[in-house]
This record gives C-alpha cells, sequence and structure tokens, in this order.
C-alpha cells in the first residue's frame, strides 16, 4: 500500500465518529453550561469587537478569575482580524464546495450546526488563553492552550505534555493547512485564470511571507485588520449577486439543503444531481470542513486572543466568538447557497462527471457572472489564502516557541522553514498535505478538548457570572 493510501486511512479513523462525538459533545455541553450565553449574548459580543458595549459587561473579570492580567501587544478588534485572516482561507470557498460533494447538499446544515455550537468552545477556550497567558524571553505577552494546559491542569508533568503534543500538532497544522494548502490555491488560481507561472507565484508568495513573519504581531495585526473587511466585503458582494440572480431557486435550495442533512437521496436530482451519500457521511464532512473553517475546538485561536491588549478574558473571548460566526455561518452559509441556488450541482465535465471542489464553485458563479465570475473566484482565494498564511505565521511562531521553552532566539528557525513551505506549497502537489493538515487539525484538538472539559467548571461559572 502507498504512503498517500496509509495516511488516507489514518486521515478517515482520526476523522471517525469518536472525534465527531467528541467535538459536538464537548460544545453542547459547554453551550448547556453556559445556559446558551454564547446565543443571548451575540449581540453583545459584537459590541465588545466593534468596542461600543460601553460601561456593560467591563469591570473586574480578570481579578474575579483570581489572576492579574498583562496587556497584550495589539488592540481586541486586530486579534480578531487576526483570528479571521487564519481561518477565512480555502475553506470558506472550496471547503463549502468539497464537504457539499462529498457529503451531499445537507453538510452545509451541519457546518452551520456545529458553527453555532462552536461557539460555546471558541468562548472558553479563547477566555482560558486570555487568563493563562504568559511572557517569553522578550517580555512580551504570549498565550494559547499549551500554556493554559502547562500553567492550569492539575499536576504540572501532564499539563506539560499534552501542552507540548498541542504545540506541536500547531506547527505541523501551520506548515500545511495553514500555509503549503493556501500557497497552492494561490498559485492554482493565478496559473488557470491569469495564466502566471506557479515559479513566479511560488516567488511572490515566499518574499511576501518573510515580510509577513519579520514583521512580527503587531505588522500582522495591521495586515490583517485592512485585508478582512475588505476581503469580507468584495466575497459577499459576489455571492449575493450570484443569490439573487437565481433568487426564484432559493426556496428550493433551503428545502434540499435541510432534508439533505437527514435523508441526503431524498434530494436527487434537480438542483442537486445524483446524490449517493448516507446521512453519516454528510455529517461527517460537514463537521470536519465546519471545523477546518472555523478552528472552534482546535484552539489555535486562543494564541491570537492572547495577544490582545486587554486585562479582561471573558471580554476578548466574546469577542473570539464572533468569528465563527462570521466565518461560518455568515460566510460559508452564503457560498453553499450560491452553489445551491445557481444549479451547479447538476453540471458535468467534458468526461461526464459531476463537477467538485473548484471546478463546482466556478461554475456557480461563473452561471453569473460569466467570464468574470472565473476572475472573481481567483482574486478571492488569493486574498483568503494570503491572509490564512498571515494569521498562521503568528500562531505557528508561538507554538514553536513554546516548544522551545520561551527563547525567541529560535524562531529565526522557524520562519525560515515558514517561507520555504510556502514556496514548496506553490509548486508541489499537495494530496497527500491536505490529508495530512486534516489529521493535524484533529490531533491538535484532543489535547485542547481535554483540557477545556478539565477547566470547563470554573470558567463556565465566571462566563455566567460575567455581567
Amino acid at each position: 500500500m502507498k504512503i498517500a493510501e496509509w495516511i488516507r486511512k489514518i486521515d478517515d479513523l482520526v476523522w471517525g465518529p469518536w472525534l465527531l462525538f467528541l467535538l459536538l459533545g464537548t460544545g453542547i455541553y459547554l453551550m448547556v453550561s453556559l445556559r446558551f450565553l454564547p446565543l443571548k449574548n451575540l449581540k453583545f459580543a459584537f459590541a465588545c469587537a466593534l468596542g461600543r458595549e460601553g460601561k456593560q459587561g467591563r469591570g473586574d473579570a480578570g481579578k474575579r478569575l483570581g489572576k492579574e492580567h498583562a496587556s497584550g501587544q495589539v488592540s481586541a478588534l486586530s486579534s480578531l482580524t487576526t483570528e479571521l485572516a487564519a481561518t477565512m482561507g480555502t475553506g470558506n470557498i472550496i471547503g463549502v464546495a468539497t464537504a457539499m460533494t462529498l457529503g451531499g447538499p445537507g453538510a452545509l446544515f451541519w457546518m452551520v450546526v456545529t458553527s453555532l455550537i462552536g461557539m460555546a468552545t471558541k468562548l472558553v477556550e479563547s477566555t482560558l488563553s486570555v487568563t493563562y497567558r504568559s511572557k517569553n524571553a522578550l517580555g512580551q505577552t504570549v498565550g494559547g492552550p499549551m500554556y493554559t494546559m502547562a500553567t492550569a491542569l492539575p499536576g504540572k508533568l501532564p499539563g506539560r505534555i499534552l501542552g507540548f503534543f498541542f504545540a506541536l500538532f500547531a506547527v505541523l497544522a501551520s506548515f500545511g493547512m495553514g500555509n503549503m494548502t493556501q500557497s497552492n490555491s494561490i498559485a492554482d488560481a493565478l496559473y488557470v485564470t491569469f495564466q502566471v507561472p506557479k515559479a513566479a507565484t511560488a516567488l511572490g508568495v515566499t518574499v511576501l511571507t518573510i515580510l509577513i513573519v519579520l514583521g512580527g504581531i503587531s505588522y500582522i495585526a495591521r495586515l490583517t485588520q485592512l485585508m478582512v473587511p475588505f476581503m469580507g466585503i468584495f466575497y459577499l458582494l459576489g455571492t449575493l449577486a450570484v443569490i439573487l440572480a437565481h433568487w426564484r431557486n432559493l426556496p428550493l435550495a433551503l428545502g434540499g439543503i435541510l432534508t439533505a442533512a437527514f435523508c441526503p437521496r431524498a434530494v436527487s436530482g434537480g438542483l442537486f444531481g445524483t446524490v449517493l451519500v448516507s446521512a453519516g457521511q454528510s455529517l461527517r464532512w460537514g463537521v470536519s470542513r465546519g471545523i477546518f473553517s472555523n478552528e472552534a475546538g482546535l484552539g489555535a485561536a486562543g494564541i491570537s486572543a492572547a495577544a490582545a491588549d486587554t486585562r479582561d478574558p471573558v471580554r476578548q473571548g466574546y469577542i473570539s466568538m464572533t468569528g465563527v460566526f462570521l466565518d461560518t455561518v455568515v460566510m460559508c452559509s452564503l457560498t453553499g447557497l450560491a452553489l445551491a441556488s445557481s444549479g451547479a450541482f447538476g453540471m458535468t465535465d467534458a468526461k461526464g462527471n459531476p463537477l467538485t471542489g473548484t471546478a463546482l464553485t466556478l461554475a456557480a458563479f461563473q452561471s453569473t457572472l460569466g467570464d468574470w465570475g472565473e476572475k472573481f473566484i481567483s482574486i478571492s482565494i488569493v486574498l483568503f489564502a494570503f491572509a490564512t498564511i498571515a494569521g498562521w505565521a503568528y500562531q505557528g511562531e508561538r507554538a514553536f516557541e513554546f516548544l522551545m521553552k520561551g527563547k525567541t532566539a529560535c524562531n529565526i528557525w522557524y520562519r525560515f522553514v515558514y517561507a520555504l513551505m510556502a514556496f514548496l506549497g506553490c509548486v508541489c502537489s499537495l494530496e497527500v498535505v491536505w490529508n495530512l493538515s486534516d489529521i493535524c487539525n484533529a490531533l491538535m484538538a484532543v489535547p485542547n478538548l481535554i483540557c477545556v472539559l478539565l477547566l470547563s467548571r470554573g470558567v463556565c461559572r465566571q462566563i455566567r457570572d460575567y455581567r
């Protein structure tokens, strides 16, 4: 058996029912423990992100958690845009098409359900990351699940072991999901649409990546604060144009998505073509691609949240939580509705095979925007993918720094390898890398969720009592 086949089997194993149960079970448990506050306080969370919550919610949350908090390096909003940059990658565009192809149109329903449940997980894990953040050798504020595990879990050795493995898998994920898969998408998009040689794209992406990693969190935060709103609005306008152009199909598309979540084959034909998947496959791909998109439960977003200039962990947790809603409930839902209403699922290629992935997405947007549809998708992929490279550059470096016991002198090696991975991603075939990235996502989630569950009682009480 080839190595690629072994990796695919491992990917299927780690993303089996046990992990889906752990992710969804943890989210449901936290949502109930928090008395559905993530949903009730969503408006308040957005007000916090925009700095318009007034006096409501501000106060001595840090003291009530029994810890005096140092300020971070960037604003609360900048930390959120850095998180969004890391999550708003190709998963919001190609990932949705892949989920709805492999899991049927009902996979979109499970993506949204997973994100709503995941808001509770993101609120808790980000609150913990801000609470237990520390200082590195340069005196900079750093944090994330690995610091929470090493500091807060009972018994120093188990916490350090969990923290070590989380940081290790986070570094590997930054090379794969955060970098190589994104740079490969950029190279493909520019080559197919604008005939830019992949070698030229590799050189350009590598130079920009070097500038990003050398700039540090302050530079990354400024970059993402400019990029995220622009690329979000740009992409939303395009998806809305497709949906409005096919508005007559919208009720049928919505009904089909809801029906397919529980009985996928019942919607075969019409807008969705031939559907051969099971309800279990719909759930599996919806949950895994939802997590791939918003990273709720993986813990990586806590690394960015810990950099926020705040002394209020719960408030920052609410701000971080809004990223899940924006990333999946808004962006992925609109992508899925555009795909479904356009009728692209019924289209086939020159060989008569149903369109999948990138081809499916291009067909949906070309049906409305013509030749500009291909250019629109390509530009969106470039913006989203490069933003992800920027966001993961910081998260991966902080995880690597933890492995080096806070010694920043070794960071130059991480930066060198990260830039090299951007180059390799542009010129290599990445089927194996995609599967390895999925595996690293799963392996990051396990220690993070163990930590969240062990500390859930205290942090849920603090969040319930916050206002």
